[in-house]
């Protein structure tokens, strides 16, 4: 099993749930490009990343593949343009459907370019600096698992997120590439199509845009959760999950 994170977020953000797993399956947490441990390329291309991605997998046997929000768009990009590699796909809260890029996050980025390292000593400084951006403890909280210490930085602190090329990508990062799928044939394995009740990111209009491409799709509300409803309700996430594993 191999889960993929979302904007902002890093592989580790999963351990809960793949500890959960763990006993009868193997489990990888991929940091995706631009974020966590992984490299900064030039770009936010989702073909790029998707590719990227597939040179971590094991060669051994297809995966089951898991994404939320962004890297769910990461997860039906490399089903559809690697479907050898993906025996079944789980999208969390996530719609293959281009999104308006003037959604929250432009607002998450400004806040943490503008946050002055300089004035950070320990990471509670931090919190109290990005609190009046960023007032929501929750939000705040998992944007400063990207904020490390760095001893070759200039104020002691770096950002483990490639915040310039989000930032000027986010159009990029919010649309979905029709365009270069049109000539892809549909992924024809089982997929696991997660909304959260509380979340705009899946509607019934964005329906036939993923019959479209991921036909043996079954679409699954875990009711009074929102966007993040792998952290905000992990026991539920589970047991749907573990449902559609067969275990």
């Amino acid at each position: 099993m191999v889960f993929l994170h979302g904007l902002f977020g890093q592989g580790k953000n999963w351990t809960g749930i793949a500890k959960q797993l763990a006993e009868r399956h193997r489990v990888l947490l991929v940091d995706l490009p631009h974020h966590g441990r992984s490299p900064w390329p030039e770009r936010f291309d989702f073909a790029e990343v998707a590719a990227q991605v597939v040179a971590t997998l094991p060669d051994d046997e297809p995966v089951t593949l898991v994404g939320h929000s962004l890297g769910g768009k990461v997860a039906m990009v490399l089903a559809l343009l690697h479907p050898e590699r993906v025996a079944r796909l789980v999208v969390a809260d996530i719609s293959p459907v281009d999104y308006e890029a003037s959604r929250e996050f432009p607002g998450y980025i400004e806040a943490m370019r503008d946050l002055d390292l300089t004035q950070v000593e320990r990471r509670a400084d931090a919190e109290r600096l990005l609190e009046p951006a960023v007032p929501d403890p929750v939000v705040r909280s998992f944007l400063l698992q990207n904020l490390r210490r760095d001893a070759a930085a200039p104020a002691g602190w770096s950002w483990q997120v490639n915040l310039e090329v989000l930032d000027r990508d986010l159009p990029v990062i919010s649309s979905w590439p029709a365009d270069e799928l049109a000539a892809v044939a549909p992924y024809d394995g089982p997929v696991l199509w997660l909304a959260g009740g509380r979340s705009d990111y899946v509607r019934p209009a964005y329906d036939a845009a993923m019959d479209r491409w991921f036909p043996r799709n079954r679409k699954v509300t875990l009711k009074d959760t929102g966007h993040w409803l792998h952290s905000e309700r992990p026991e539920l996430f589970l047991e749907v999950l573990k449902r559609f594993l067969g275990d």
